[in-house]
């Protein structure tokens, strides 16, 4: 398995106004969702952060996030520790892949692939 980024998630009731706080420390906007805004450092893609309200298609907020390169593996492997499945392994319109689990003290990670 291979993890391809690592990115903070970050709830906020004013997503907009945090974009353009990060902005002035160099990230620049790559999604908007409405819901959830990630920014990039231009000069390294792959240093993130995303901003939230919520998660709109599962029951919680995630802390992180974690893209790896094989979503079904990581699921099965995370299924055979009896780690708590928060969300279910699922196909979201986005174009991503993916499954919530819960970390040993409590926080949620958003595991996910790109399609």
């Amino acid at each position: 398995m291979t993890v391809r980024r690592v990115v903070p998630n970050l709830h906020s009731g004013s997503p907009r106004e945090n974009g353009e706080f990060y902005g002035l420390l160099g990230f620049e906007e790559v999604m908007d969702r409405g819901w959830i805004m990630t920014l990039a450092s231009p000069s390294n893609p792959t240093a993130q952060v995303s901003v939230m309200t919520g998660d709109r298609t599962a029951p919680v907020h995630p802390d992180i996030s974690v893209e790896v390169d094989d979503v079904d593996a990581v699921y099965e492997a995370v299924r055979g520790s009896g780690a708590e499945i928060v969300h279910p392994l699922q196909d979201e319109e986005w174009g991503v892949r993916r499954f919530f689990v819960r970390d040993p003290d409590g926080r949620v990670v958003n595991v996910l692939s790109h399609r």
